[in-house]
């Protein structure tokens, strides 16, 4: 027999139900898919931080696009939205901290390669003030403009890069091992972009475009996004240092029995909740640093870059400055964790004396049960040997007075000779009763 299953509801009756994670997270792998990107072409890419732009509020933003005013807010469940808006593209995409906005457009000709300082904002597709009201902070703005051009005569196409950035210093590499170059300089304009400039092969695929793009855009976006963790850390500079020497105090006046148990605890409680507060604080903005920054190393590395005489590689650039800000963005969260645990530390030890100081009182009370114990029996002993006596008494003398009796009725008896005989009897008798009793409540224990 043949199966020739003719669609997906067939084909999974061969498999076991799904999991129902499985289909999410096997097009993960599409889920920001690069643009086709046409040569020349203008991506002009806005980044701002979402933390008080919710979706509904970037939905109703996207609407005001052409075309798009019935946009449902379904589409942007998914993170990843491309929009086709008459003769351009919008690309939206939304990440934990930032959502991107990207512009994708023909290229004017005025400002294709051989232009000088080509003014790119004139010739926007979307109205300036659709950009201006986008939801959020501005952490990022980029103007990518890609032309193509002749790559062999290298000393030419840098005097036509550095013409179309007006003659300003630039950095530039050779990507994909030759196959492009990718010119900027790293600074802010007066509108509040940065530049960039790829210069690919002619013939260049749409898609490879699409690549190199991407790559570059997010290489910057990442780059700036790891770059937030280094104000934080110069803010908690001084406090780390503080209280450092808050803790060495601390751990002093331990060593040398200066302060009180109860001091040393109040302090050391409030170092702690200051440490653990500013770990509850900044641990994210820390680890995001990190993340960032493996992120930036992937995409230069997908870069494959190659030096340009005379100019230093995006790579060597960004690496000068940016690996000395995450050096201390690490050293920072390090400094904090070593903290915590040298809090953590000085605690166990203050406990440590204090369960100490607790057993020697435990043990001088002890020792004050035991003796007050020992005089207690001390003198159950002799309460009990007055009360042997005493019962033996009272039993003495109702014998002598039965024997005074007895002799009154004519008995021949002697009553104090027959009382004073019997007095080492009733002595044990009491005494053997006594001890018979003791006996019983020990066992009754």
């Amino acid at each position: 027999m043949t199966f020739s299953p003719s669609s997906a509801s067939t084909s999974a009756t061969f498999l076991p139900p799904d999991d129902p994670l499985r289909r999410a997270l096997h097009d993960e792998v599409h889920a920001r898919p690069p643009a086709h990107v046409r040569l020349p072409a203008l991506i002009v890419q806005v980044a701002v931080l979402n933390a008080d732009a919710s979706r509904e509020l970037e939905c109703l933003h996207l609407r005001r696009l052409p075309g798009q005013q019935a946009l449902p807010l379904e589409r942007l469940q998914g993170n990843f939205l491309r929009l086709t808006c008459g003769g351009f593209t919008v690309k939206w995409e939304r990440h934990t901290e930032f959502t991107r906005y990207s512009i994708v457009q023909d290229l004017h000709a005025s400002a294709l390669l051989g232009a000088n300082d080509p003014e790119l904002m004139n010739a926007l597709a979307v109205d300036p003030d659709w950009l201006r009201s986008i939801p959020g902070r501005t952490v990022a703005a980029i103007q990518l403009a890609m032309v193509e051009g002749d790559l062999s005569d290298e000393p030419a196409l840098m005097r036509q890069a550095l013409g179309w950035f007006g003659g300003r210093p630039v950095i530039a590499s050779q990507t994909g091992r030759g196959h492009s170059w990718a010119v900027t300089e790293f600074r802010i304009g007066a509108d509040g972009f940065e530049r960039m400039l790829v210069i690919a092969q002619p013939g260049t695929t749409e898609t490879r475009a699409g690549r190199i793009s991407q790559r570059l855009l997010e290489l910057e976006i990442y780059r700036l996004m790891a770059l937030r963790g280094l104000p934080v850390a110069k803010q908690l500079g001084p406090m780390l240092a503080e209280a450092e020497n808050a803790l060495a105090n601390i751990t002093a006046r331990l060593e040398n029995n200066s302060a009180s148990d109860q001091q040393l605890l109040d302090t050391l409680v409030s170092l702690a909740a200051r440490v653990e507060r500013a770990t509850a604080e900044h641990v994210y903005r820390f680890s995001a640093t990190q993340a960032y920054n493996t992120l930036v190393g992937q995409r230069l590395t997908e870069l494959r870059e190659k030096p340009i005489s005379g100019t230093q590689t995006l790579g060597e650039f960004m690496q000068r400055r940016l690996s000395p800000a995450i050096a201390t963005v690490a050293a920072t969260a390090q400094r904090l964790a070593s903290l915590s645990e040298r809090v953590n530390r000085t605690s166990a030890l203050l406990r440590t004396r204090v369960e100490i100081a607790t057993e020697m009182q435990n043990q001088a009370l002890l020792e004050k049960l035991t003796r007050g114990q020992e005089l207690q029996l001390r003198l159950q002993s002799t309460v009990e040997g007055l009360s042997i006596a005493a019962i033996s008494y009272y039993v003495i003398s109702l014998l002598l007075y039965g024997g005074k009796a007895a002799k009154a009725a004519g008995a021949p008896i002697n009553p104090e000779i027959a009382a004073g005989a019997l007095i080492p009897l009733v002595l044990w008798f009491v005494w053997r009763n006594i001890r018979r009793i003791h006996a019983k409540l020990q066992g009754g224990q």
